[in-house]
């Protein structure tokens, strides 16, 4: 039994982190992030303004709310693709995925545009993708047998990050990815034959 209710727990925080998340999303789209504040996030979701801070440590993490989600998923696309699929290939894969979905997501501009309208923001959405780009420049060493400070990892990372944030704001997500992964891969075409 100690199982189920395990499962009951974690299912019921589950729940209670979406309610906080969902209600802070609306307000801030409603009326702007900086004119909402914390506690009346706690009241939308109807949670104590301590229970929401338990499960989200700043105002900004709100927005961010699968921030974890999102690293795990980069280093699992890479630690935990299938056999005899390259690592580039794989994250490839894992991110075309995510930028078709993320843009046709109901919501996912206006989601854009509250950040792209909050210097705050942007900001956190800066740092978080920096953890992300060392998380996962560490799980593409790992891939290719290098050491974990490996610097063209790193670089691998920092593009195909850079190549995921263009898919975004395109309007064709999966040949953006496939065009930054290209360049990655093979190189800038233009480059060939220029000394």
């Amino acid at each position: 039994m100690p199982g189920a209710t395990t499962g009951r727990r974690e299912r019921k925080k589950a729940a209670t982190r979406k309610a906080i998340a969902d209600a802070a999303l609306q307000l801030f789209l409603e009326r702007g992030y900086d004119a909402v504040t914390v506690r009346e996030v706690a009241e939308r979701a109807d949670v104590s303004a301590t229970t929401l801070l338990n499960y989200f440590p700043s105002k900004e993490s709100l927005v961010f709310d699968r921030d974890a989600d999102v690293e795990a998923s980069l280093v699992n696309a890479v630690a935990e693709r299938a056999p005899l699929t390259s690592p580039l290939d794989a994250l490839r894969a894992h991110l075309k995925e995510r930028a078709v979905r993320a843009g046709t997501a109901q919501g996912a501009a206006q989601f854009r545009a509250l950040v792209r309208s909050t210097p705050s923001l942007i900001d956190y959405q800066r740092d978080m993708w920096v953890r992300h780009q060392a998380a996962l420049a560490a799980a593409i060493a790992d891939a290719g047998d290098r050491p974990a400070d490996d610097l063209s990892s790193g670089l691998v990372a920092l593009f195909a990050l850079h190549t995921f944030a263009s898919a975004l704001a395109s309007d064709d997500p999966a040949k953006t990815v496939d065009l930054g992964f290209d360049v990655i891969q093979r190189g800038w075409p233009g480059a060939v034959g220029r000394t």
